[in-house]
């Protein structure tokens, strides 16, 4: 028996396991994540894909800290990947972890060390009354890594797009350009355009981070409208492969682009802005200082946003069940139908 607690950020589902997964073998949370992704992923499949899960789910393992400065460990699966980082999953674990006594919650505010497979990841939790109002984390060092860089992509000619780190590869693409207002009735066609970029930045424009070269190419695309300024709010459309919306305005993508902001020079240490989603929901974010990543500028980000409890699941298999580990369809299942990255 597997027990879940349904959870969102910002209208993102990032559902969290407490209960009947053993920890995955590895000397840190990013070799935990590997050896889940080699060895155990049926897990992955088993909540995410049909009949118990869908293509707009995510899902965080909590895992004992292997680091003695942190609270805890997490590892996010998502529909085609395991990303090292995610902001609305961060979100989503703190708030899980808190609100269920996993760890002690204290008013007005409870500090949480997380260890991710990408690095620490401090998180500063808002409480009252017993739950937790808004959890506001440190990010992992962010960078852009290529500006305006040339993309062909079938059925939408040459695009200008931003690479950027966040936490996870964005090929960052103007909305303006593309013709979207990052309306809710955009939602398939802003998915399909993001498929197609994503597949040509793989391709294209290749990415590795400069401290883990197993943290390579672009797995995630932003179409952003044109900047709004510091303190001002900008609407933004994160599309997930295999081809879905981000229901929320996005933790890394916001990271990656004020990486991109800061690197133009539109944006300073201490400054701040919002991202909105198509949604509406909002994650406020600050850069909170400079620092490098090997031979590369870039800042540390911090991303403010509020998460939900929906519910407790417990799950299981039935041992007759023709689908044990659920299956995907393509009409249900992004653009592609694909639950890896391809």
């Amino acid at each position: 028996m597997i027990t879940v607690v349904g959870c969102h950020a910002g209208g993102e589902i990032g559902n969290v396991v407490v209960g009947g997964v053993l920890p995955p073998a590895g000397a840190t949370v990013f070799e935990q994540m590997q050896t889940l992704q080699r060895e155990g992923d049926w897990l992955r499949r088993l909540l995410l894909r049909e009949p118990r899960g869908s293509v707009a789910c995510h899902a965080n393992l909590v895992v004992p800290p292997t680091r003695p400065d942190c609270d805890a460990g997490f590892i996010v699966m998502e529909p085609t990947e395991y990303p090292v980082m995610s902001g609305s999953n961060t979100i989503c674990t703190v708030t899980v972890l808190l609100e269920t006594g996993m760890i002690e919650l204290r008013e007005p505010e409870t500090t949480v060390r997380l260890e991710a497979p990408g690095g620490v990841v401090e998180a500063r939790a808002s409480c009252r009354d017993g739950r937790c109002a808004s959890v506001e984390l440190t990010n992992v060092p962010c960078f852009a890594d290529r500006l305006g860089a040339p993309l062909e992509v079938a059925g939408l000619g040459t695009l200008a797009v931003d690479i950027a780190y966040g936490g996870m590869w964005y090929a960052i693409a103007d909305a303006r350009t593309l013709g979207f207002a990052l309306e809710p009735h955009e939602a398939r066609d802003l998915s399909l355009a993001g498929e197609r970029i994503r597949a040509a930045a793989r391709e294209q424009l290749p990415c590795v981070h400069p401290e883990n070269p197993e943290i390579a190419g672009v797995s995630i695309v932003q179409i952003a409208e044109p900047w709004q300024g510091v303190g001002k709010v900008t609407r933004n459309a994160v599309v997930v492969a295999p081809g879905r919306l981000d229901r929320s305005p996005c933790g890394t993508g916001l990271s990656a682009r004020m990486a991109v902001l800061h690197a133009r020079g539109l944006m300073r240490v201490g400054e701040a802005m919002t991202h909105a989603s198509v949604l509406g929901s909002t994650f406020d974010g600050r850069i909170v200082s400079g620092t490098r990543i090997a031979d590369r500028a870039a800042i540390v980000p911090a991303i403010r946003g509020s998460a939900w409890i929906t519910g407790v699941t417990q799950l299981y298999v039935d041992l007759d069940d023709p689908f044990p580990e659920g299956y995907v369809l393509p009409d249900t299942w992004g653009v592609s139908g694909l639950d890896f990255q391809a």
